[in-house]
């Protein structure tokens, strides 16, 4: 059952504490049969209502939400053999990145992504899934792995940004992401991006070069924070602003599909995958699965090709509509 509620998602929480109450017994009278099924259809139509008209702000909240499967619950899920990999071969190791060699539906692969933590202890052990250098040091070291034994990377994206602490940028966390960019746009292998959570600036990009961007239906991609933005434009951080930041700067999955920034809309179990996180890793494992296999097909150069042209498009759509907006004014 979830365990955290949203505001707008409060008026299911009498209605799953019943359910789950009724789900639990081991024999139900018949009584108790109707009521569970009458509560059933219930919770789907106000799931419905709830998750049906979503407003960027919402999908924002939601990206971050406490009971979201995070990247060791889908290495956990739709890989076997995993096996971990430490430290960045230069100051330490970082467990805000996690990342190792494992099988995915029987293909050799090397796996990267950030992690958050659940408990108060492992959220402050992984720095709250915010990367220093030695981090995107160790992501680096994993992905000339790969390359070297030619096993396609699949990284998960979930976190606010990389650390902005003195010790981060002393140790050169700016440099950490631009290589981790320059690098990943090269490597000779197939790379897949997965954005299951929130998205965060740098933090995320530096793990978001890839030939395949996808994002969950309920995720958000973007340069900045709604409430950043909100801070810097308005002077306040308030839900007011950050909601409507939250909208201007267009970071949900379906705006940055418009846009070409990401590549296909990975759809989750209506309520969300914080309701229904079983069967939306099956379904980020489906999509992974297809892309592998249209990826493994391209010769290599032709997929270094497609992937550097893919990201330049990018900077020259949003070159051609500035210029368009200069225009109009």
């Amino acid at each position: 059952m979830q365990t955290t509620y949203l505001d707008f998602e409060k008026p299911l929480m009498e209605l799953d504490k019943r359910l789950d109450v009724l789900r639990r017994l081991g024999t139900r009278s018949p009584t108790e049969e109707a009521e569970l099924c009458r509560l059933q259809e219930q919770c789907r139509q106000l799931e419905a209502a709830i998750y049906g008209t979503l407003s960027p702000w919402q999908r924002v909240q939601l990206s971050r939400h406490a009971d979201r499967p995070y990247t060791l619950d889908y290495i956990a899920a739709l890989c076997s053999e995993f096996v971990e990999l430490h430290g960045d071969r230069c100051f330490a190791d970082d467990p805000a990145i996690v990342g190792g060699l494992a099988r995915f539906r029987g293909r050799p692969l090397v796996v990267v992504g950030h992690q958050r933590g659940r408990t108060v202890a492992e959220k402050v052990r992984r720095n709250f899934g915010m990367p220093r250098p030695e981090g995107y040091r160790k992501a680096l070291r994993l992905f000339h792995l790969a390359e070297r034994f030619r096993r396609p990377v699949v990284t998960f994206i979930d976190t606010q940004g990389a650390y902005p602490g003195i010790d981060a940028e002393e140790r050169g966390q700016a440099e950490a992401i631009a290589r981790n960019l320059r690098e990943m746009a090269g490597l000779r292998t197939p790379i897949i991006v997965v954005v299951v959570g929130e998205g965060g600036s740098g933090g995320a990009l530096a793990l978001g070069i890839g030939d395949r961007v996808l994002m969950q239906e309920n995720a958000c991609y973007s340069v900045i924070t709604p409430e950043g933005c909100a801070a810097i434009l308005y002077g306040e951080r308030t839900p007011e602003r950050a909601a409507w930041a939250a909208e201007a700067l267009r970071v949900t999955a379906a705006d940055l599909l418009a846009l070409g920034v990401i590549d296909s809309v990975i759809p989750e179990p209506l309520g969300g995958a914080h309701r229904y996180p079983e069967a939306a890793i099956a379904l980020v494992g489906d999509a992974i699965a297809q892309h592998l296999e249209e990826l493994a097909a391209l010769p290599l150069d032709e997929l270094l090709a497609r992937r550097l042209a893919k990201f330049r498009r990018m900077g020259e759509q949003a070159i051609a509509e500035e210029d368009e907006e200069m225009e109009m004014r």
